[in-house]
């Protein structure tokens, strides 16, 4: 009880309770943007007669993302997070208006270009911003009121999206958030200013950074492509895209995160893997209880709110537990995510129990909340001020290579063994495959941890 009051003290004392808000405020209203988009495409696709571009959004996003993500991190660290922070906000802002009046597919697009550069911005500057703002022992903490940032969002956001498409306009999911961001950036601002100026530590010269950012957003956007379209042609564009990432990872992340190097290259591997194989899993899970069991839409959906409300309770527990060891918070994160996927495959075939889903897929939700949120505390603990916005990009990297990759193999491995009328065939093998994933992705960790006991 008295570290839960501590943390919260930490986070909402006079000094830091306007930065601690802005926070919640500022991601939260970006969960709901992204919550709230798939609800309102199929009207907005209809409206601008482009259905043909459906997917298009979302892909441009997440290559602008991924540019951005690199730009935030490497401009934090040269310059520090206030700059990054302070123009990311009003040009995400600016994004949604467009969006919000836009009367053709491209102008929608050049709208998601901005939100997605603005996005991967923002989450690297804001994650150098709480290293600067929190003491280490409170970050766990900080760190659980950002993923609890998602909660609401993850719960209402297609509600209301769905709601303002139907009695209003589909326009309002962008324009009723725009002077929101105004305001979470204008409680951020005193914060910024008095935390983030640069650092008097030059950070180490990546040349090159820039044209492998485009080199990895690239990569991204073909993997994601071919996952979307399995095709021979997409297959050959996923292996293009794999030969684009191949040389850009070299720069991207630290040097040996491949060969799970301890520190920060492994904790950097773990996000991706973590979020690769739960997203794999969930991937399929609305797929199997709607054709297998008969389940309605809604009711298919709900396991993903529920893992929702496990990752925020996952990660506000791990936020009150300053004294574990990072790298073994991580390994029980692989552990509930494989434990969670084990379930599944009780659960998904014909002959499985569906209710079980519900239960199975919330301990899964606690090891995201627990995991990824570890992986972030532990890389800023390790890094040095001025590889903050490197090492924080590379983890967000991982995190969008590992569910790109991983997704992609598992919808190539579902494809080849079953078919969307009757997946069992093709979800089942696969869940067993995550979960022997999971299992030796927790190896390496507990190694880790033990060579730190001795």
């Amino acid at each position: 009880m008295a570290t839960a009051e501590m943390s919260r003290s930490a986070l909402w004392n006079p000094r830091r309770r306007t930065f601690t808000a802005g926070l919640v405020l500022v991601i939260t209203l970006v969960a709901f943007e992204a919550m709230g988009l798939g609800t309102a495409l199929p009207t907005i696709v209809a409206e601008l007669d482009a259905q043909h571009w459906y997917s298009w959004p979302f892909t441009v996003f997440l290559a602008s993302s991924a540019i951005g993500t690199v730009i935030g991190g490497r401009q934090s660290d040269r310059r520090g997070p206030a700059l990054p922070l302070l123009v990311a906000l009003p040009t995400f802002a600016l994004g949604l208006v467009v969006a919000g009046f836009a009367h053709s597919m491209l102008v929608l697009l050049v709208a998601r270009v901005l939100q997605g550069l603005a996005g991967g911005v923002l989450i690297v500057a804001l994650y150098v911003m709480i290293a600067r703002v929190f003491p280490e022992e409170h970050r766990p903490a900080a760190f659980g009121a950002l993923s609890s940032a998602w909660v609401v969002p993850a719960l209402v956001g297609p509600v209301v999206s769905g709601a303002l498409t139907e009695h209003a306009s589909w326009r309002w999911v962008f324009l009723g958030l725009a002077p929101l961001v105004c305001l979470g950036t204008a409680m951020l601002v005193p914060t910024a200013r008095r935390f983030g100026a640069r650092s008097e530590d030059p950070p180490e010269p990546r040349p090159g950074l820039p044209l492998a950012a485009v080199g990895a957003a690239g990569g991204v956007v073909a993997l994601n492509w071919a996952v979307q379209d399995p095709t021979l042609i997409s297959l050959l564009v996923g292996l293009a895209g794999v030969v684009a990432l191949v040389p850009s990872l070299r720069l991207l992340l630290p040097k040996g995160t491949l060969r799970a190097r301890p520190g920060i290259p492994l904790m950097v591997l773990s996000r991706g893997l973590l979020a690769g194989l739960f997203f794999t899993a969930q991937a399929f899970v609305p797929l199997s209880l709607t054709v297998v069991h008969h389940y309605s839409p809604t009711a298919a959906g709900v396991p993903l709110t529920v893992a929702s409300i496990g990752w925020a309770a996952g990660s506000l527990w791990q936020g009150r537990q300053r004294e574990l060891r990072r790298e073994r918070v991580v390994a029980v994160g692989f552990s509930l995510v494989g434990f969670g996927v084990a379930g599944l495959s009780l659960s998904l075939p014909e002959w499985g129990l569906p209710w079980l889903v519900y239960a199975c897929w919330f301990v899964a939700g606690c090891g995201m909340g627990i995991g990824i949120t570890s992986t972030s505390v532990r890389v800023l603990a390790l890094s040095a001020e001025a590889e903050r916005g490197f090492n924080s990009s590379a983890l967000q990297i991982s995190d969008m290579l590992g569910q790109a990759t991983l997704v992609g193999l598992g919808g190539v491995v579902v494809a080849a063994l079953a078919t969307p009328a009757s997946p069992t065939r093709g979800v089942l093998p696969l869940d067993l495959v995550l979960l022997v994933g999971a299992v030796l992705a927790a190896l390496p960790l507990v190694r880790a941890t033990r060579g730190r006991a001795s």
